[in-house]
C-alpha cells in the first residue's frame, strides 16, 4: 500500500477517533486515566499485529540509539500529546480541537529554525499567518469575537508535541527500518512511564480505581482506532514525503466537523459557520505550508 493511501487512511481514521473520543469522555472524568486506557489498548493491539507479522523479530538487535529515538517519540506523541488532546476535547470539544491540531506545521517550522537554523520562506510565513488566523477563530468563543487563550492551550500544546515527535521517528527509522516495531517500542515505554507517573500522582489504589472506572466500550474502540491510525501515519512517513503525509492527515478536520455533532450531540459539539471558516483557514495555510 502506498504512503499516500496510508496517510489518507490515517487522517480519516484519526478524525473518526476524535469524534468517538469526545463522546466517550464523560463529564468530570479524569482525562489522564482515559489517555492511559487508550495507550494500553493501542499498545496491546499493535503488539499482537507486530508479533503476528514478525515485525518485532529483530528489534532486540536494533541499535540502542534507534530505540532511544522511538522512546522519545512515544513519550512526546502519546504521554504528552494524547494527554493534551483529551484535556482539550474535554474543555472545548472535538470540533474546536481538531483544527487547532493542524497548526503542527507552524511549530515544525519553528523547531526547524531552532535546531538547524532553517528560516521559513515568504510563502511559508503567509501560510503560518493563515493558520494562526484560523486558530484564533477556532479558539474564540462564539465566532471571532472574544478570544479565550486558556481554551486553546491544550490543543496547541498537543500540536507542538506532534510537531516534534516526527523528528525522532525519522531518526529512529534510520537505525531500524520498521515503523510498526518502532511504534510498539514507543508505546510500551509510554505505558510503563504513564503507569508509574500516574500511580505516584494519584496513589496506587486511587489510580487503579480511576483507571478501571474509566474503561468503556467506546474507550476501547477509540484506543484501537487511534492505534491503527498512528501506525498508518508512521508507515506513511517511511514511504512518502513528510509534506504529503501532513497534508493528507488534514482529512481529519472535515471528518470531525461532520461526525462530532452526530456522535456527541449538536448541543455539545456546536459547529458554526465561524468554526468552518476557521478550520478552512487552518487547512488552507497547512496545505500551502507543506507544498512549499
Amino acid at each position: 500500500m502506498s504512503g499516500a493511501v496510508l496517510a489518507a487512511a490515517s487522517g480519516v481514521g484519526f478524525g473518526v477517533f476524535q469524534s468517538i473520543n469526545v463522546r466517550a469522555l464523560r463529564e468530570g472524568e479524569d482525562p489522564y486515566a482515559s489517555t492511559f486506557v487508550q495507550v494500553v489498548v493501542a499498545a496491546l493491539l499493535l503488539a499482537v499485529i507486530a508479533l503476528a507479522t514478525g515485525d518485532v523479530a529483530g528489534v532486540f538487535d536494533a541499535p540502542l540509539w534507534a530505540l532511544g529515538y522511538f522512546t522519545l517519540s512515544g513519550i512526546l506523541h502519546f504521554l504528552a500529546g494524547w494527554s493534551l488532546l483529551n484535556l482539550s476535547q474535554q474543555r472545548i470539544g472535538a470540533a474546536r480541537t481538531s483544527p487547532l491540531l493542524t497548526t503542527a506545521p507552524v511549530f515544525g517550522a519553528f523547531v526547524a529554525f531552532v535546531t538547524i537554523g532553517q528560516l521559513p520562506s515568504g510563502i511559508a510565513l503567509v501560510a503560518m499567518g493563515l493558520m494562526c488566523a484560523g486558530a484564533y477563530v477556532v479558539a474564540s468563543r462564539g465566532g471571532i469575537a472574544t478570544v479565550a487563550p486558556a481554551d486553546a492551550v491544550a490543543g496547541l500544546g498537543c500540536a507542538l508535541m506532534w510537531s516534534i515527535s516526527p523528528i525522532f521517528i525519522a531518526r529512529g527509522l534510520e537505525g531500524y527500518d520498521s515503523p510498526l516495531a518502532g511504534l510498539v517500542v514507543g508505546l510500551a515505554i509510554t505505558v510503563l512511564a504513564y503507569a508509574a507517573l500516574y500511580a505516584i500522582w494519584r496513589g496506587r489504589s486511587q489510580a487503579r480505581r480511576t483507571i478501571v472506572s474509566s474503561i468503556t466500550n467506546l474507550k476501547l474502540l477509540a484506543g484501537a482506532l487511534v492505534g491503527l491510525s498512528t501506525w498508518w501515519r508512521w508507515a506513511a512517513l517511511d514511504d512518502a514525503t513528510v509534506g504529503a503525509v501532513l497534508a493528507l492527515n488534514l482529512l481529519s478536520v472535515p471528518i470531525v466537523l461532520l461526525l462530532a455533532p452526530i456522535l456527541a450531540g449538536r448541543a455539545k459539539e456546536r459547529v458554526t459557520a465561524g468554526l468552518w471558516a476557521g478550520a478552512g483557514l487552518v487547512v488552507a495555510g497547512a496545505l500551502l505550508l507543506v507544498t512549499t
